[in-house]
């Protein structure tokens, strides 16, 4: 018992600290998907009658708003309890913790995956998707391991000595929040996005070759004598022009991947559409920016930043789905002839992990890309 106790102790624990690192390396990823997952069950809240659904909506909208926190928290519980356990330390206390986190992640991946309403349930963030069945099927083998490591803790020791173990624990604390802090001000160490340096913009809009589309069931509704019929298309009656005409329905049968990496990506200006335009441009500078709740911090930088474009007749853009309040802000600043364009959401969440990042593109082609304390490497290739 002793020999298997370990070695699952051994596999809990490094498998708790890779999914916490892989996640690490982009905690706003998970900060989005813990966003998604709240609006998916407020949505379904609203649409229904539970007793207490009141105060469970308002429990997920201030979660919802406190989405970043509670993903920095989460990644960095993980690794902890991961080195934890290997240490040997408090193992009543952290099996117990680990128990609780493995309940919660199976009860999401359970819903993402029963749902139908994800393709991923990012446990192990972007750079190893994995589909949510795979995900609940893991959670499930965790359940059943953290299980067998609480009968049987008996045989779990510390690693080392008592003083060499807490130093340990200490530094996995003090990495675990360090690291995330670097990858959210200076974007991820390993961009596994669509929009990562070398990407073609124009091609990642473009649905691979080879991809399987959705596949779906095609029925017509007919009526004759006052009773409705539905039929597939190699079912229709000989003497199908007595019926009358109503509807078709579809019903999808087998879910395909033909979708293209890069979605929803669309720059408009006052004068429309503008997409086309900008990436053909021989280079061209892209601001995103989520949002400008901390324009102060990096307007100085902007006004370098877009100074240094000008003088070298290269056009930078602000791209942002907040386009009204930028002009306005940018109005104030004195740079009214800054251009914007307007972006989704969406969109600019998966380009941009920094708030503001700086994109060279070369032809659609990405060159570079910098969160804004190290965008002047950019513009030294201008």
């Amino acid at each position: 018992m002793r020999t298997v106790t370990n070695v699952i102790r051994i596999l809990v624990g490094v498998l708790f600290i890779v999914s916490g690192l892989v996640k690490a390396n982009d905690p706003l990823g998970l900060g989005y998907k813990m966003e998604e997952f709240f609006e998916v069950w407020n949505t379904s809240l609203q649409a229904g009658s539970f007793f207490a659904k009141d105060a469970l909506i308002r429990l997920f909208q201030y979660l919802h708003g406190h989405s970043l926190a509670l993903s920095v928290l989460m990644i960095a519980l993980e690794i902890v309890a991961g080195v934890a356990l290997l240490l040997g330390l408090w193992r009543r206390w952290v099996l117990n913790g680990l128990a609780l986190l493995i309940v919660f992640f199976t009860f999401l991946t359970a819903y993402a995956f029963l749902s139908g309403k994800f393709r991923s349930c990012g446990c192990f963030g972007d750079c190893l998707p994995i589909t949510p069945l795979a995900s609940f099927l893991k959670d499930v083998a965790l359940v059943l391991m953290i299980g067998w490591l609480i009968v049987f803790q008996r045989y779990i020791q510390p690693l080392f000595s008592h003083r060499a173990n807490r130093m340990l624990f200490l530094l996995s604390i003090v990495f675990s929040f360090v690291f995330q802090w670097y990858m959210l001000r200076f974007l991820p160490a390993v961009d596994c996005l669509p929009y990562k340096v070398g990407k073609n913009i124009p091609e990642g809009m473009k649905i691979p070759a080879g991809a399987v589309p959705d596949s779906f069931a095609m029925k017509f509704i007919y009526e004759k004598d006052g009773k409705r019929y539905s039929f597939g298309i190699s079912e229709f009656p000989s003497d199908l022009a007595s019926y009358k005409f109503i509807d078709r329905e579809q019903t999808l049968v087998r879910k395909g991947n033909a979708e293209a990496p890069i979605k929803g990506f669309s720059l408009t200006s006052d004068a429309g559409d503008v997409t086309e335009q900008v990436l053909a441009e021989p280079k061209a500078v892209l601001v995103f920016a989520l949002d400008f709740k901390e324009l102060n911090k990096w307007m100085p930088a902007f006004r370098n930043w877009y100074a240094q474009a000008r003088s070298k007749n290269v056009p930078l853009f602000v791209v942002t789905p907040q386009v009204a309040q930028g002009k306005v802000l940018f109005n104030s600043a004195g740079l009214p002839e800054v251009v914007f364009l307007s972006c989704d959401n969406t969109a600019v969440k998966t380009a941009a992990r920094a708030n503001p990042t700086v994109m060279l593109v070369e032809k659609g082609t990405i060159r570079d890309k910098a969160a804004a304390p190290k965008a002047d490497r950019i513009l030294n290739r201008l």
